[in-house]
């Protein structure tokens, strides 16, 4: 199933042909996500399609930046995302550099490469990029292995 027809599906939105306009699609949704896109749209005093379709839209955008991520991830080294984990879960530079037994400056540059890599500029923007994402699996034992 292609990732459209998931997060729409996940949504709760099924896709039908409109029959009296050929070619166009309705969209059925189910109660909880109409009641929610009515209550959006109520709050913000917009219309009920415009809300749905601008969270759509918003779903969607996220969605590629979060494939795009993986992506860049894979080009990312070993020890880049070693630091990069930690970095998400909130270790500061020399933190980093102890327990990987390297310097703070190449604790730096591997920062600085990974955002690059990810299409960032700081480690603020790399935190941000990656919120969504669990590094729990990145325990203490993996981190304190050196490569």
């Amino acid at each position: 199933m292609a990732f459209r027809q998931r997060l729409l599906h996940f949504l709760g939105i099924r896709l039908s042909v409109d029959s009296a306009l050929p070619g166009c699609r309705s969209f059925d949704l189910d109660e909880e996500v109409i009641r929610a896109v009515r209550e959006l749209a109520e709050r913000e005093q917009r219309p009920e399609g415009e809300v749905a379709s601008a969270l759509l839209a918003f779903a969607l955008e996220h969605r590629d930046a979060a494939e795009e991520n993986l992506r860049n991830w894979q080009t990312l080294s070993a020890r880049e995302q070693q630091v990069v984990a930690m970095v998400c879960k909130n270790f500061t530079n020399q933190q980093i550099a102890e327990r990987l037994f390297i310097s703070p400056e190449t604790v730096k540059s591997h920062i600085r490469n990974s955002a690059r890599k990810l299409g960032l500029r700081t480690k603020l923007e790399l935190r941000q990029a990656l919120v969504d994402w669990d590094f729990s699996a990145w325990s203490d034992n993996d981190i304190n292995q050196p490569l």
